[in-house]
Formats: C-alpha cells, structure tokens, sequence
C-alpha cells in the first residue's frame, strides 16, 4: 500500500469551503408534539381555535351582573342572591338575572347574563345571598374569549427553535404533531480492530480498548441537530471496510469514520474514499486534528476524523456541527469568551494553529486563571477536564505564566469546578469531594503539583508526608499503606517481595515515597524485585492487578485491599494533608469542605485515623 502523507495540509478556512459544499438539508418531517423540544419549525402555525374558547373566570369568587354592584362599598355592602356554583371543566347550567350571583372558581366558563367576577375576598358570604363589598366594571377579573390567542393569529413562525415555551403554546393550540426542519441522518463508522463496543467483554492484554468515539459523536451530532446512526465497528481490512462504507453511505446524509485516517501504511480509508468518490481534503493545519479526510465516497457527504478523542470531537467542533446546524436552522451558539491569565508555561512547536484545551479556576480576587492540561489528544480525560480552549496562531510557539489571553468556552452555562485540587490521590479526600459541587482533581506529581501550587493555580493541595509549601492546613489525617497480596502468596514482608510477581505504582503516585523510604530501611534493592520498573499510574492499579491475578503483590492502601477483598500486609503509616491556598480561604468550596471534614467519621473507615500529627 502505498504511503500517503500530508505533504501540504490544508488551510482551517479551506477545509471549511469543502464541507460547507455539502448538501445536508432534507424535508421537512412530522413529529409528535412531546419530541418536538429543541427540533426548528419549518412551517408557520396558525391558531385553529380560540385560547381561551370561553370567556373564563380569572380568580375565585362571584359571576355577577356588573351594573348590580354599582355602589357597593365595604361600610354599605349590596346583598346578591347566589343560585348556585360554577366548576372548571363544566358548562354552567344557568343563567344570571338581575339581583343573581354565581359561585365561580378560576378558569370556570362565565355563565350567561354574568359580565364580570367579584373576587372572594371582597365578600361576605351567607347562607343564600352574598354581600358584594366592592363595585365591578364589565370585564374585571375576567379573560374574555381569545384573549390569550385567537382563532386564525400568527401562532409560532418557520424556524422557531422549539423550547418548552412553544411546547406549551402548541398544545394550547391543540396541535397534536408538528412539522420540523428534518434531520440530517449521520453515520458514524469507527474504524479500529482493537475496538470494543462498552458492555462487551475486554482484553486488554491483546490491546483492545472501548470505542469512546461512537457515542461521544453521537451525542455531538444530537446536540448538533443531526440524527446519529450508529453502524457495526469495522476491522481495518480493506474489503471489510469498503463494504461497511458503502452500506452506511446508502442509508445516511452524511458519513463519519473515526480512525484510519493518518498518513501510516496500515491506513486504508484514503484509497477507499479516491477509489469509490472523491478526496477534497487530506490533512488540515490544525493541532489537534491533523490527520483528516473530506470528501465524497459512494456518493454521499464523507468526513474521516481522527482516531484520537480530543482531535475528533476537536474537528467536529470546529468544522462538522456547524455545517449540521446551518441544515437544520439551528442557530450558532452565542460565542462565550472570557478573559483568564496563563498559569502554567506552554511551548508549541507551531507551524499550525493550536487550539489548547485549558482549564479554569478562579483566584482570590475573582479572576479566572488557565492552566493547560498534561495529557494529550489520545487521553479521553483531557476534555473533560477542560473548560474551553485557547487558540494559538501558527507562529506563536510559547505562552508563559502570567500572559493574558481569551479562552473559548465549550459550554457558557457549565459551571467551573468549585475547587481545584492537585496532588496525591486519596479515597477520604474523594469522600469529601463527593459532598461538594463540581469539584476538579487533577492527579499531579509532588514536584508537579507543589509547582502548581506555589504559582497560585490550584485552591487546594492534597500532600503527603511533610510537604514544603505555604498555606492553611484544613484537615490531616493518617493512612495505613502496605501490599495487597494475592491468596496463595506466602508473603510477611518486604524482604519477601524478590520471591514474588510484584506491581509498582508509577513515582508520581504519592505511596510510592513511603515504599521508597520502607525499601531503604529494609535493606532491600528494588532491582531484585520482579515487575518492580513495570510502574502503574494509579493508586489502585497495583491492588487490582493483585485482585485480577495479574501479580502476587501489589503496593496499596489498607482500605483499597479491603474494599477489593484481597488479602493485605500493613508495612506503615502515611501522614495526608488537605493544604488550602491562603488567599482563597473565603471561597464557598472551600468554607463548605473544611465543614465536611470537621463532621466525618474517621473511625468508620478502613485503615484511616484522624487528628494533627
């Protein structure tokens, strides 16, 4: 197979003429009224009725005869005879005459003769009669007949995006269907024989992972107006891929793939796609989002975006939903901007433009401070832990601490975390965390996250052992650490640990310094302990790898073996430290977190003592 690169990619803007060259609007469709929220009208709605279809009471009280009231005052009342009562719902079953009340209740038709309503609370009621207080005019405290709406007016226009105001309007109408703009049909291929549907079984020692792509994007397209249609996930065989294509190709507007879309020999997509339409773009100046695909393949619109998470939802984004709403009339989300300072340095290697997922967090004075996230395009993790983007032009390289710059929301209505929280990872703190709204971990490194923290980014530090920053200590705590032991594995201590199959923890996991300073003392060399340079990233990988008979032992704390159920060996105690930036104290995730800690109960959890060591 022959090599494709990206020897010229092409310009944001140029990928944008391509795509938007598209036919993607289809007829207009009917559906029911409960599934037209957020769908756009195509077509005007006139009122066929009234609304209301009757002249209706608009509060509780008497149908009178206005001109029978004229007069009365609350010091000279003028006495009605009430001839009886008149429900919502039902058709009043007399007429008023001269000197006559009715009993009417809000929303109830109002009976023949009866031209206005006195309110309850300017009467007295009686046995037979009722003492009117106050004079009425014709009209008061009544809503006449189409008062709301009326019969042949100019209800809702085309193009209305249909919220639960206009839901309530139609079924006020008595429009029991609507017609809407239709929906583009998108296909979504992800292409990748490692690819396994969530639900089905995984191997990851044979490299499979689970699709995110496929339902990722199909929320987009929802969200984006479009009708997702989820096909089977194909294998990167060539036959096996063309014959997938071409079935989704017949039953959609517009076809995706994720995958296969990069310049490598085992890539097949780009011959498929000259072979069976046409190829208008290969490869975009863009980072993330590169490796891409636009054109046509078995006569339907075709984008190929790339395997990786960020850079496919990243060109979706930036090039695919708009074209969607432009075809279904949905209007361009209003561009939300704020302006943030640089907290952590970031170099580009440039040449494209970079769109930087960053997150935000707000300082001690209100302002909002972005930090660029350690993870790529390839982690699933880093957009959800971004709060928008920063755009780089291709010849700038480098954003320092302290730069001022504008970042680009994702979503304007979605809250910031209500903490920032670097470092060491730890159950108890997640325990509190839980009690707050939003709060943001980001599992950093000491050296990292004390970086971090000394530079005024995050509002809290989560550190073990004695750490060496400034700031107020809201709660400290100890955990019992030692190994997870598989059944079977005669194992007492550390000098037993050469004689077994081990699982480390990565250094930037902060039980590994205790482990380190255990080994030390010991005597014991890690270079002769099996798997002891196989480090794992999180701090119950290495009890899971235990539990899941992937290791005889496994450094680990007393409460995640327990909670894994294996067997376990205590080798020590770790001193953990929530340390809360000083010029934040006053802020409310931080106020309510030192109150969540002053009420939990150490003693019910496994391994843990409290107190101020």
């Amino acid at each position: 197979m022959t090599r494709r690169e990206f020897r010229n990619l092409s310009d944001p803007a140029a990928v944008e003429e391509a795509i938007d060259t598209f036919e993607l609007s289809t007829g207009p469709e009917s559906v029911e009224l409960s599934a037209a929220q957020g769908r756009v009208l195509a077509e005007r709605i006139d009122a066929p009725i009234d609304v209301p279809g009757f002249d209706r009471a608009a509060m509780d009280g008497y149908a009178v005869r206005a001109r029978d009231t004229f007069g009365a005052t609350e010091t000279d009342p003028i006495e009605l005879s009430v001839t009886g009562t008149v429900h919502a719902g039902e058709e009043p079953a007399e007429e008023i005459d001269a000197g006559q009340a009715l009993q009417i209740a809000t929303g109830a038709v109002l009976p023949p003769g009866a031209d206005a309503v006195v309110p309850v609370e300017r009467t007295t009621e009686g046995e037979t009669a009722v003492d009117v207080r106050t004079a009425v005019t014709p009209g008061d405290s009544v809503m006449p007949r189409g008062a709301d709406i009326a019969s042949g007016a100019r209800a809702i226009g085309p193009g209305t995006l249909l919220d639960p105001r206009h839901i309530g309007l139609l079924g006020a109408v008595g429009r029991e269907r609507v017609p809407v703009v239709g929906q583009p049909r998108v296909g979504i291929v992800s292409t990748g024989a490692e690819l396994v549907q969530p639900g089905n079984g995984l191997r990851p020692e044979a490299g499979e992972i689970y699709d995110v792509n496929t339902n990722a994007l199909a929320a987009a397209i929802e969200s984006a107006g479009g009708d997702p249609q989820q096909f089977t996930t194909t294998s990167d065989d060539p036959e096996t891929m063309r014959v997938s294509l071409a079935e989704a190709a017949e039953e959609t507007d517009l076809l995706l793939t994720s995958g296969s879309t990069s310049a490598g020999t085992a890539d097949v997509l780009y011959d498929l796609i000259e072979e069976h339409g046409e190829v208008l773009v290969h490869g975009v100046a863009l980072k993330p989002g590169r490796p891409l695909l636009v054109g046509r393949v078995f006569g339907t619109p075709y984008v190929g975006l790339p395997g990786y998470p960020v850079s496919a939802m990243t060109v979706f984004r930036v090039f695919v939903a708009p074209r969607l709403r432009a075809a279904v009339g949905q209007p361009e989300p209003a561009a939300a901007t704020v302006d943030a300072t640089i907290g952590t340095r970031y170099r580009y290697d440039g040449g494209r433009l970079r769109l930087l997922p960053v997150g935000l967090v707000e300082d001690g004075e209100g302002s909002l401070v972005a930090h660029t996230l350690a993870k790529g395009s390839g982690a699933t993790t880093t957009l959800a832990e971004a709060d928008g983007v920063v755009q780089m032009d291709p010849e700038r390289t480098l954003l320092s601490k302290g730069d001022e710059t504008t970042v680009e929301l994702f979503d304007p209505d979605a809250p910031l975390p209500s903490l920032l929280v670097v470092g060491a990872a730890d159950p108890v703190a997640f325990d509190l965390f839980d009690t707050l709204a939003a709060p943001r971990h980001l599992a950093l490194g000491r050296m990292d996250a004390q970086r971090w923290f000394t530079d005024g980014i995050p509002d809290l530090l989560i550190a073990t052992g004695s750490s060496p920053v400034d700031g107020d200590v809201l709660g400290r705590w100890r955990r019992e650490w030692g190994l997870a032991v598989r059944d079977g594995t005669t194992l007492d201590g550390l000098a037993d640990l050469p004689d077994c199959q081990f699982a480390n923890l990565d250094e930037d996991v902060w039980l590994r310094d205790a482990f380190e300073t255990a080994l030390t003392d010991a005597g014991v060399d890690g270079e002769d302990i099996e798997g002891y340079h196989r480090e794992l990233p999180g701090l119950e990988s290495a009890a899971r790898s235990v539990a899941s008979g992937r290791a005889d032992a496994g450094l680990a704390l007393c409460r995640t073996a327990d909670s894994l159920d294996v067997s376990f060996v205590g080798l020590g105690e770790q001193d953990v430290s929530l340390v809360a930036a000083q010029d934040r104290r006053e802020k409310d995730g931080l106020v309510r977190l030192e109150a969540a800690i002053d009420e939990f109960e150490f003693d019910d959890v496994v391994g843990y003592t409290a107190g101020d060591f």
